[in-house]
């Protein structure tokens, strides 16, 4: 996620951000029991589209990622050849190796070892969803992330921003490859459509008024903002769920399978990224962020992407929800991980 070098180091996790997965637990709750008391209303809300784009939905993302892109400078560029190796390396894993490996993960425990336990209908859409979910590096947590590992700051924001340049123009031909690999049909206009909506227009709009503010009123926008753009991200997540609640009563074992190839998928690439920085003598500072960056995802991105590709009532969508609700507690075990193993990784 997306900071300034002033305020990333001055980040302290929130209690509401700590317990972000029992928010979640909480609108699969809400979101389930509301879809079952009112699946007509649900069903007209879902209806509302520009070119297969759920309209509702698209509001709910803009107020979530805008926030997230404001915090980002696109002027400290430069700050990237301080730490040449560490970046290389984190690119190589978001670009090279997460998206990819999440594709052969997800071929291997959705279509093969799990296929039996899953509905059929829904296999390819849950595959569509797992690749969707790793093929965009994450763009507003890792800030935080960053700093419980007291990573270095100016590290971690030239990461993301090289991250979201690369992703207006790799992330739509990316997912079509591996899509097409996987023998899923791509709407190539609606996955157009939705890299300019969820990732070139917010850029656009949080750049132009970045420029219109000074350093301390973009702390206080943020301030500001970010219970908004929270409370968007959960309100989703409701709606994600209205629609999903009759397939997640029946088969409720459907979340768990669909978490363990995320799982996986995570901790082989923050560890790759890990050992490759150690391999490299990056310096601690660094190799934390870039093993955090190399392993979380983009799943605002891929949650609406998801969404306007497959619909709301998609195995897509299921699948991409998934990866929001272990974000956090995945995220924090790598932390603790970095954190701790500090004295091995300095050892020459």
């Amino acid at each position: 996620m997306q900071h300034q070098p002033s305020t990333s180091a001055n980040l302290k996790i929130s209690t509401f951000e700590r317990n972000l997965s029992w928010w979640v637990l909480a609108c699969i709750a809400v979101g389930i029991t509301l879809g079952q008391l009112a699946p007509h209303l649900f069903q007209a809300i879902a209806n509302i589209q520009l070119a297969q784009v759920n309209l509702p939905v698209a509001v709910l993302i803009w107020l979530m990622i805008i926030p997230m892109l404001l915090k980002i400078d696109l002027t400290k560029m430069q700050e990237v050849k301080q730490h040449s190796s560490g970046f290389m390396i984190t690119l190589a894993i978001n670009w090279l190796v997460k998206p990819f490996s999440m594709a052969l993960l997800a071929g291997l425990f959705i279509h093969h070892w799990f296929a039996p336990y899953l509905p059929s209908a829904m296999i390819d859409s849950y595959i569509a969803g797992l690749i969707l979910l790793a093929a965009a590096p994450c763009t507003a947590m890792v800030f935080v992330w960053s700093n419980l590992c007291n990573g270095d700051a100016k590290f971690t924001l030239s990461q993301v921003a090289v991250n979201d340049l690369i992703m207006l123009f790799a992330f739509a031909p990316l997912v079509a490859l591996l899509l097409g690999v996987a023998e899923i049909q791509v709407p190539w206009a609606t996955l157009g459509l939705s890299v300019m909506l969820f990732i070139v227009v917010p850029m656009l709009i949080s750049q132009i008024w970045r420029y219109f503010l000074k350093e301390d009123a973009i702390k206080a926008t943020l301030a500001k903002l970010q219970p908004l753009s929270l409370a968007a991200l959960l309100l989703t997540l409701v709606l994600l769920f209205a629609f999903q609640g009759q397939q997640i009563i029946a088969q409720p074992m459907i979340i768990l399978l669909l978490a363990v190839p995320i799982l996986i998928q995570v901790y082989f690439n923050a560890g790759l990224a890990y050992w490759l920085n150690k391999k490299f003598k990056v310096a601690h500072c660094v190799a934390g962020p870039s093993a955090l960056i190399g392993a979380s995802n983009f799943f605002e991105l891929a949650v609406a992407t998801a969404i306007a590709l497959f619909g709301f009532n998609s195995g897509a969508a299921l699948a991409t929800v998934v990866g929001v609700l272990i974000e956090v507690p995945v995220m924090l075990s790598i932390v603790a991980i970095v954190n701790k193993s500090r004295h091995w990784y300095e050892i020459t």
